[in-house]
């Protein structure tokens, strides 16, 4: 393949890759699906009633691994059959988002009854209103993914079966979700109602902030907050690995170059080393702004 045509190539999967990681990290948010799980799990053992749907079904990684590597082999069978590959794609996908939509439904209502005894209650409202949206959002990620990884299969050239590539770039996006998405998520929303940059007293878990700007809170409003910066950062960070790697791939190709592959090594690295010091030039310039940081009532400097 010609190294323009990769490149273009490149940039519509990172322009899917970026819809994904947005789509993802709100999703968890609706579902409180992530690190922060554990708070909202363990609220109303801490005389902490909420309405905030609680379904985490496992980690975001291997629940997202899962759902694309059932619309990618839904998407298989159907292209084997003759079926055209977008359509293939797009019924994957649907098939996928059924299975998160049960996979959310359960665990929501399991953990509620489980949780009786602190007087945490079931809200039937709460499961008619969060889990179209949390389909929803399981649909776009998912459909993104199999585009991605149709695309590396069919204009790249990648070895890898399609359900293969999407199970990776599942615990991908998940794993970035957590990392990325969380901070947005868990930090900044559930426990706004303590110092920035405090962290969090064993005294004050499942002490999560339960009123929302009307009302009581629940998981949409979480994604509301989120979809300002949380989700656009989560997305534009899984976009970045999804073209940079693939970048570094295409111009150093030493199939069709004279290179001899250490060319895209030497500029991955790099590219991590200008992350790294991008990245602790944000973190100092936040401690500045919003901070001081403080660990028993002592400031941490930058």
């Amino acid at each position: 393949m010609e190294p323009l045509t990769g490149m273009g190539v490149l940039a519509l999967m990172g322009a899917a890759a970026t819809i994904a990681g947005a789509s993802e990290d709100l999703e968890s948010d609706v579902g409180s699906q992530s690190n922060p799980n554990s708070q909202v799990q363990l609220a109303p053992q801490m005389m902490y009633p909420h309405r905030i749907y609680n379904k985490a079904i496992s980690g975001e990684p291997p629940s997202n691994a899962l759902i694309c590597a059932i619309g990618g082999t839904v998407a298989t069978v159907l292209m084997v059959t003759g079926a055209a590959a977008i359509l293939a794609l797009i019924v994957g996908s649907f098939v996928a988002m059924l299975v998160h939509g049960t996979y959310s439904v359960t665990p929501y209502i399991g953990r509620s009854a489980s949780q009786k005894r602190f007087k945490q209650p079931i809200y039937l409202d709460i499961i008619r209103s969060h889990t179209p949206v949390i389909m929803g959002f399981a649909f776009i990620t998912t459909f993104c993914i199999l585009v991605i990884s149709y695309l590396m299969i069919s204009a790249l050239g990648h070895p890898f079966p399609l359900p293969l590539l999407a199970f990776i770039w599942g615990i991908a996006i998940g794993a970035i979700g957590s990392s990325t998405g969380d901070v947005h998520y868990g930090a900044e929303r559930e426990f706004q109602n303590f110092e920035f940059g405090s962290g969090l007293n064993a005294a004050n878990s499942g002490n999560i902030v339960r009123k929302a700007e009307s009302g009581i809170r629940n998981g949409i409003d979480n994604s509301w907050f989120c979809a300002k910066f949380g989700g656009p950062a989560t997305g534009l960070a899984f976009g970045m690995v999804v073209f940079l790697s693939g970048w570094i791939t295409v111009v150093f190709d030493p199939s069709i170059s004279d290179t001899l592959g250490w060319e895209a090594i030497i500029a991955g690295v790099v590219i991590v080393l200008i992350l790294i010091a991008f990245n602790r030039k944000i973190e100092v310039d936040a401690r500045k702004r919003y901070g001081p940081y403080k660990v028993d009532d002592e400031e941490v400097g930058a």
